[in-house]
This record gives C-alpha cells, structure tokens and sequence, in this order.
C-alpha cells in the first residue's frame, strides 16, 4: 500500500511538471502555466489566461518587427503650423542669419522665430546678437546665454558668473539656459557635485528676476534613463543606442532628487520666471505637472522633444492643455524641417494611430489632440512673447 501511493504521488507530481514546464492547456508543447500576479516567462506571451505561450517561429528582433498597421483613417497631414510659432528651445540657429533658404524653410513651417540656447557667455553672445541686428532677418533669431557652473562656490566664482550674466543680457542675451549637467555631472569647487538648489547658485537666480529674463532649465532626463534597463524599460532601445544617456544610480544622483533641488529652486525664487525644458519630464505624469503649476505660479513648461507623451494620452493632454493653456509654450530642441509637422498635426488635428518621427523614441502610436484656435495661438507664441519680453513684440 505504502508503495501504491509513492507512485501515485509520483506520477502527480510528473503530470503537474509537464502541465507547467512542457505541455500546458491542451497538451501544447512549450506552454507555461503561471500564478496570479505573475508574469510570463522570457520567450513566451499570455495566450490564455494564466497560460504562456511561445511563437512558433524565432520572434523578430525589437529593431526589426515593424507591422504594417490595417487601420484605414483619413490622414490630415499638417506641414505649416495654423499660427505663426516661436520656438523657444533650439541649438546653433543662430549661425542661420543670412541663410534664406533656412529662412525659407521657417516660413514654409511658419516658424517666426527661433531661440538660439547655446548662446554661450558673454562674448559670444555679443558675436552672435551683433551679426543677428546685422542681418535683414534680425527679426527671427533671438539668443539665450548660459553660464559655466564649474567650480561654484570657490573664491571668484561668484562674481565672475554675475558679472558675465549683466554683461550678456546688456549684449543682447534675452534669457538664460541651464543645461542638464548641472545636478548632473559639474563639480563645486571642493570636488563635491554641484546640486541644481546649492545656496552659491541662489545669486543667479536672483539676478535673472532682477533683470526679468526667463530661465530655460533643463534638469535630469526621461525618468527611465534613472531605472534598470531591462525588458521594463520602455526606453530600452534609445538607452541601447545610446548607452551614455543612462544615469544608473551608481553614479548619478536619482531623478527624484533631481526634480526635488530644480522644484526648491522654483520656490525660492518667486520673482523669477522659470521654463522647464522637455515640460520637466513630467509629460508622463500629467497630475504631477498640474500639481506643480498650481503650486508654483512662476514656473511655465515647454514642449521640447516630449511630444511622444502627449500624443499616446490625447484626452488627457488635450483637458491638459486647455486648462493650463497660459502656461504652456513651445519648443522643439533639434531643429529639423521634417518633424515639426508631427507636432502640428498632434495639437491641430484628430488622427488617430499615426507614427512618430523616431523610432527608438518612441515604439507607440500618436493620436492628435486638436488643440482650440485660442489654445494654439498661446502655445506657439503668445505665451511665450509675454515670458519673454526680448522677443519682437510686433507683427503678429
């Protein structure tokens, strides 16, 4: 009796082997049985419920499984924004000047102007605002300058940045641009990193409320560029491409410490008018974003790069969009002729399931949000000729 039941037991204990391991529901080979809660082994999707199947052929690669999509939908293809638009997030456009077939290229998109944020210190400001004024499209280019954060808090520091900041809004400079290596990766004087709220910084802040010129801050990145990057991480493929994107923990400072310091600074300094670049990585998490505007009324987002977060949640960033639409402006970053239409067709339009102009962006679909007359009038220019009061004010 003792060995009947041994190798009943056993022959339980095969059978519950083979239905998790080998044949699953109806025999199938390769099928997996998994618990609640539980997700399904690498190689293998639910196919059923609680059961995990394998394809029957080698599965394509993340890079080369590209499905030809079957919804048939009239395309409204947008390739000139409805209103003009000031780009307040772009690099190098300055050196465009006295080339018109780039300013061909910004009236064919209606773009008005574009904002130059790599002005750099004062003397190269004053390079660039002089051969801006020179030129017969002086109209079209402004310029932001910067400030060299290396070394903060060591003797002179202080007063040389202060001193280069006067003299470059005094050379044209009409804001200030904070790049992402501050918080990041630039060192105080002592070696120590140099966090985005350290008091040595508070006097550039201040200065900018002083002479009323917007600050442009660009903190941290996406926040999966802070987490594992694994089968989770929806940016797998950009971190892969471009690995030194990454911020492991290892080495950087958290993304929840990063928005902590920028978000004190915000507060700090009430007088002064904050634009967070690429809408402070908050695009994912819109409740966290309303949250911020409500609570800080000096702070404004633009939409740089970002547009991938607004067009995979149409409904909410439409409601978004209306309701903070004095707030909001936009922004670009790269300047390339063949994607702005995508931004004009998520916020002018309705299409649904459309591609996204960068692959390893962003592997979802976009939907449009079709965006008020009103609204967009404020999102490509209005707020951003109040925030920024060196813009050309006239000709609208």
């Amino acid at each position: 009796m003792r060995m009947q039941r041994a190798i009943i037991a056993l022959a339980l204990a095969v059978s519950a082997v083979g239905l998790v391991i080998g044949q699953g529901r109806g025999g199938r080979a390769g099928w997996v049985t998994i618990k609640d809660g539980e997700e399904c082994p690498p190689g293998t999707t639910e196919a059923r419920h609680l059961q995990c199947a394998p394809p029957a052929s080698p599965a394509p690669s993340i890079l080369d499984y590209r499905p030809r999509s079957t919804v048939v939908a009239d395309p409204h293809l947008v390739p000139k924004a409805k209103f003009p638009v000031v780009d307040v997030h772009t690099h190098g456009t300055a050196a465009y000047v006295n080339n018109p077939a780039r300013i061909k290229e910004m009236d064919d998109l209606n773009l008005q102007v574009l904002v130059d944020l790599s002005g750099g210190g004062a003397a190269q400001v004053k390079q660039k605002v002089d051969a801006i004024r020179a030129s017969a499209y002086k109209d079209r280019f402004r310029v932001f300058a910067n400030v060299d954060w290396e070394g903060a808090g060591g003797a002179g520091w202080q007063e040389a940045a202060l001193t280069d900041l006067r003299q470059a809004v005094k050379n044209g400079a009409i804001g200030l641009k904070v790049f992402k290596e501050l918080g990041l990766r630039h060192k105080k004087a002592d070696g120590t990193r140099l966090a985005v709220d350290d008091p040595a910084l508070d006097p550039i802040w201040a200065l900018c409320g002083e002479l009323n010129i917007p600050v442009i801050i660009h903190t941290a990145e996406p926040q999966e560029f802070f987490s594992p990057i694994d089968n989770h991480n929806e940016r797998w493929l950009e971190l892969n491409i471009f690995p030194q994107r990454a911020s492991p923990p290892s080495i950087y400072p958290t993304f929840e410490q990063l928005m902590k310091e920028r978000d004190h600074v915000f507060s700090k300094h009430p007088r002064t008018r904050f634009i967070g670049a690429h809408f402070n990585w908050y695009g994912n998490d819109l409740q966290r974003a309303a949250r911020q505007l409500d609570t800080q009324p000096n702070v404004y987002l633009e939409v740089a790069a970002v547009l991938y977060e607004f067009g995979r949640q149409p409904y909410a960033a439409a409601q978004f969009f209306t309701k903070y639409q004095d707030r909001l402006m936009f922004g670009k970053d790269t300047y390339e002729t063949s994607e702005y239409p995508y931004y004009w067709r998520v916020f002018e339009t309705h299409d649904e399931y459309f591609d996204y102009y960068r692959g390893y962006h962003a592997f979802w679909k976009l939907y449009g949000i079709d965006l008020p007359d009103g609204v967009l009038r404020k999102v490509y220019h209005q707020n951003s000729l109040r925030v920024t009061s060196g813009l050309p004010q006239r000709g609208w």
